[in-house]
């Protein structure tokens, strides 16, 4: 009799007050995680990692679904289109939720999204093909004063090609743009002597860096990293200012639950206290965000800060997708 009682009260419940008992039963099924770049990227890495580790804490699976293309703003236009039910989220980063304006996006960056929490900071490393004439930033920019626009620049995202633009801009040289379509790809291109020079995390570049098959020039950060402090930065190196943001991050669609964004941020915290997740990411390069920065409110602030920071440094270049 209780049980019958329980099942038709719950039966009403849901009728009158739908979100509620969604938001309690989720999830009740797999959940999808976009990752806006082809296999083979930090982006993908990173993200298969997270999935794997958010599985015991939801219950249920994370599938990782590639969808490359503009830069990422292909994927990311997906989640923003998404119902907003928990099931469709992505794992973003700089390019795809600050410098995605350079391309004509169909989506408000500022308002479509949920966020769930920064995960990782990113140091983003200027590194060139095995065999070139420069060993360092000091060497590099000597030789590009000397060979002009001779030098070909790999541009597979949005902070690659700023990045680059930047670099012009403060050592009075000039490159050649060379597009790709994710940093897999790119190096890929790289490794095979196509392009001299490139601006991807060390999660993509660490592992080739430590088989000698590419140099890494400097860290594109304001300070060393903790997990790869060796690496000198580009102010130490003679270029002050020439800086690139590099972060993971996750977004749900806007209007998401907040009952079920707290599960997904609750489900991803936890995945970053496994001594395992940290070692991994530890080994890809990346710092693990503080636990401050992990929470929705976290990722909302440190977002709006990147967008004040570098929107305006896009605009004045007047930076465009090619």
């Amino acid at each position: 009799m209780l049980r019958r009682f329980t099942a038709a009260f719950l039966a009403v419940l849901a009728v009158l007050v739908p979100g509620v008992v969604g938001a309690q039963a989720f999830p009740t099924r797999p959940l999808t995680l976009i990752v806006p770049f082809p296999p083979g990227g930090s982006t993908d890495t990173a993200a298969r990692i997270l999935g794997e580790a958010m599985r015991a804490p939801l219950g249920q699976p994370v599938v990782i679904e590639n969808v490359g293309g503009a830069g990422g703003s292909i994927g990311v236009a997906r989640v923003a289109r998404a119902a907003p039910d928990g099931y469709t989220i992505d794992i973003g980063q700089w390019d795809t939720h600050v410098g995605a304006i350079i391309y004509p996006i169909t989506f408000d960056l500022q308002k479509d999204f949920a966020p769930l929490g920064l995960l990782s900071l990113n140091p983003q490393l200027l590194i060139a093909r095995k065999g070139f004439p420069a060993d360092d930033l000091k060497g590099l920019v000597a030789w590009m004063k000397a060979n002009p626009g001779k030098g070909t620049f790999v541009d597979q995202n949005a902070a690659a090609r700023v990045t680059g633009i930047l670099m012009q801009q403060s050592t009075g040289t000039k490159v050649e743009f060379i597009p790709y379509r994710g940093a897999g790809p790119a190096m890929q291109a790289m490794l095979g002597g196509q392009v001299d020079l490139m601006v991807v995390q060390a999660a993509v570049t660490l592992p080739q860096a430590r088989a000698g098959t590419v140099k890494i020039l400097a860290n594109l950060s304001p300070a060393r990293s903790r997990v790869i402090p060796d690496i000198p930065t580009s102010g130490e190196s003679g270029i002050p200012g020439l800086y690139a943001s590099g972060w993971f991050g996750l977004f749900a669609p806007r209007a998401t639950p907040k009952e079920i964004v707290a599960k997904l941020s609750a489900a991803m915290m936890h995945a970053l206290a496994d001594a395992k997740v940290q070692a991994r990411f530890a080994d890809l390069g990346l710092d693990v965000a503080s636990r401050e920065q992990q929470t929705p409110e976290g990722l909302d602030a440190f977002h709006k800060g990147e967008i004040e920071k570098w929107w305006p440094i896009i605009k004045a270049a007047g930076i465009k997708a090619e």
